[in-house]
This record gives C-alpha cells, structure tokens and sequence, in this order.
C-alpha cells in the first residue's frame, strides 16, 4: 500500500475551488497514478474525515511563453472530493 501524504500532493486553492468548500468539496492536486478508491482512503487516513465521492480529471498543459523562448506548462491530474454531510478540512489556520 502507498503512503497517502504521496498520493496527496496539495491542496488547490482558487475561487471556484474555495466556494465550492462551502458545500463540503474539497480540491487536490494528487498523484497521476492514482485511482479514486486510493484517493479517498488517503483522504479518510490525512484528515480523519468520511469521503462520499471523488471526481478525477487529467489537467492538460497550456503552451507558454517567455520572452523568445516556447515552452509547457506541466500536466497534472485534479482530484474533488465530496465528504459526508457536517464534515469539514481546516486547510488553514484561524488567525
């Protein structure tokens, strides 16, 4: 079995994935190799919390450019995990 913190990479923080935490979906970024059952146990196992769903997809690279010089953006797979009713992650500390 693999470690979960190596399945979890990071958590995505971006607009659309802060409202969506309000209804108790959560976004990371997790390994390519990854599947759901893996994702959720890792999750269950990190923040001790009960998963209800994950939704996986392959975030694609962008072209980018700096100066002269073309290149990509790197690609990465995106995991949304939905908890059970009343659950939360505290993802960040209350100042």
């Amino acid at each position: 079995m693999k470690d979960p913190r190596d399945i979890i990479i990071r958590p995505v923080i971006s607009e659309h994935s802060f409202d969506m935490m309000g209804e108790g979906t959560y976004t990371f970024e997790v390994a390519k190799d990854a599947n759901k059952i893996e994702i959720a146990q890792a999750v269950e196992s990190i923040f001790d919390v009960h998963v209800k769903k994950v939704n996986t997809l392959n975030v694609k690279s962008k072209p980018k450019r700096v100066r002269w010089r073309v290149g990509q953006t790197r690609t990465w797979k995106k995991a949304m995990v939905t908890l059970a009713e009343g659950e939360t992650i505290e993802l960040f500390a209350n100042n």
